[in-house]
């Protein structure tokens, strides 16, 4: 019987450790979204990983500029959806203070011969970790090794 009791309470806590992914995982789950979304053309993978008044802070043709999270989708909106476009991203850093986060991502765009760093700020709102803020930098990649 004490065993039976222990087995169960045993996969009921197996079960909850499995289930409940830890605040870093959340958000590197949010990271995903939008770099996942960003190589592959997937609007609604980026849209998702933002806050809807998210603020992005980014400099393009027309210089630095002041952008919505929809704005920013639209430049992948056009491209075939689900087709790599180039774009090789990864989480290099997150830091989290109780509901707040910062994080660094890297894109390679190789096609280019770019390196982008992104710098993004993170808040858990309703139980979900969603960027609020974004800007990037890019110089030029060093592709001989």
């Amino acid at each position: 019987m004490i065993n039976r009791i222990k087995l169960s309470l045993a996969i009921v806590l197996f079960s909850f450790t499995l289930s409940a992914q830890t605040e870093v995982e959340q958000i590197q789950t949010t990271l995903t979204h939008y770099l996942y979304g960003t190589s592959y053309n997937d609007v609604e993978r980026i849209d998702s990983a933002f806050y809807q008044d998210a603020t992005l802070y980014l400099t393009g043709r027309d210089g630095f500029k002041l952008y919505t999270p929809s704005e920013y989708s639209a430049f992948f909106a056009n491209r075939e959806k689900g087709v790599f476009n180039g774009r090789e991203g990864q989480i290099l850093e997150i830091s989290i203070e109780h509901d707040i986060a910062s994080a660094k991502a890297e894109i390679l765009i190789p096609a280019l011969k770019r390196r982008y760093i992104d710098w993004f700020l993170l808040k858990k709102l309703d139980g979900r970790w969603l960027i609020i803020s974004k800007t990037a930098t890019y110089y030029p990649m060093n592709l001989e090794k």
